[in-house]
């Protein structure tokens, strides 16, 4: 893995629908698109996405390529064992950046069905795929088919001028579970003769999913909007926040150019000490000393083991998964933040379907 230095970005406070926060979004819009997100149902497109097709040649399974391992993951919960998936992004790689190497392409080559995130999330990824896939072949742009553009949200990280909004839809787990929909109609139209299991994995995982986002529904209600505050190592959780009433006041990003200045350290500190964040995120893949020193120049309680799109253990191992995944953040986040962890504690990430799944490590 390449060393990489952080910067400090974020330094307002962002309003969430369903808090109670000093700040305030500048932009009317940015308020309207995070109530849509609050407010989001898996559309009707995604629920009947893809194209019938006519299944793959006898005595061999579907080729499926997916990008980040949380959707390879809720991919292969729908899969199970009667198509192959191949998830091409190693964990821990920068998704923003990350450049497929010559092997993706002739993956990609073979592929009967590709699912991309979208929301140009993986650009060069995308793009590639769009010249290498061949006749007949389908390509899925997972978040860009769940949402629609008046819930994107754009905030410090992802600015409505770049006009690139924050794709991190899949840590909001109704919009995850959206993705999952897509998948079961989009393997069940290009296989059907498997359609029927397609389906019923995608209704196992489907009410995991929901159990999980009841649990977090129910942990966050008892918090006070006091304690509901996320500032975290990279901007990835827009989403959730605005889905469980969470405040995202601002995260510490990676970045290829330079660490943070005296003066954007010093103004992050003021702000931690003025919102009275319970606790700083950092990330087990990332880490940075910068968070690390904010935490004890603040007295506030640095906990690097949050995640965003590196699924905790190793592939084959149970917590590896979409379900794993969450599971540990909102334990991570509520249990340092004061609430009550215990019934998340308590979910069951048993697997839901055979993850056979390729995960580049």
């Amino acid at each position: 893995m390449q060393p990489r230095t952080w910067t400090a970005v974020a330094l307002g406070a962002i309003a969430i629908v369903g808090c109670t926060s000093s700040g305030a979004a500048t932009d009317p819009g940015d308020a309207l698109a995070t109530q849509a997100a609050a407010a989001f149902a898996c559309p009707a497109r995604a629920t009947d996405a893809g194209d019938a097709r006519p299944g793959p040649a006898p005595g061999t399974r579907l080729q499926v390529v997916t990008t980040v391992a949380p959707l390879t993951s809720l991919v292969a919960a729908v899969a199970g064992d009667r198509a192959d998936v191949h998830g091409v992004i190693p964990e821990g790689q920068d998704s923003h950046t990350y450049e497929p190497k010559p092997s993706v392409a002739t993956l990609l080559s073979t592929a009967d069905v590709v699912f991309v995130n979208g929301l140009d999330l993986e650009d060069p990824l995308r793009d590639l795929a769009r010249q290498d896939i061949r006749s007949g072949a389908q390509l899925v742009e997972l978040g860009t088919l769940t949402l629609d553009p008046d819930a994107y949200i754009y905030d410090f990280s992802f600015p409505r001028d770049g006009g690139k909004p924050n794709p991190h839809l899949w840590t909001d787990p109704p919009m995850a579970r959206c993705y999952a929909a897509i998948a079961a109609s989009v393997l069940a139209k290009a296989d059907s003769a498997n359609a029927p299991v397609y389906r019923a994995n995608f209704d196992a995982l489907a009410a995991r999913i929901d159990d999980l986002d009841h649990r977090m529904q129910d942990a966050s209600a008892r918090m006070p909007a006091s304690d509901r505050k996320l500032l975290t190592y990279h901007d990835a959780y827009a989403y959730f926040a605005a889905h469980y009433g969470w405040t995202v006041i601002g995260a510490i990003q990676v970045s290829s150019f330079e660490d943070p200045t005296p003066k954007e350290v010093a103004q992050l500190i003021e702000q931690i000490r003025r919102e009275h964040v319970p606790a700083i995120f950092g990330s087990e893949v990332f880490p940075s000393p910068v968070l690390a020193q904010i935490g004890k120049e603040t007295g506030v309680r640095y906990v690097d083991t949050l995640r965003d799109d590196d699924l905790p253990g190793t592939p084959g191992q149970p917590d590896h998964s979409y379900l794993g995944l969450m599971k540990a953040d909102f334990v991570t986040m509520v249990s340092n933040v004061g609430g009550d962890a215990s019934a998340l504690s308590a979910f069951d990430t048993t697997p839901t379907a055979p993850d056979g799944a390729t995960y580049p490590q």
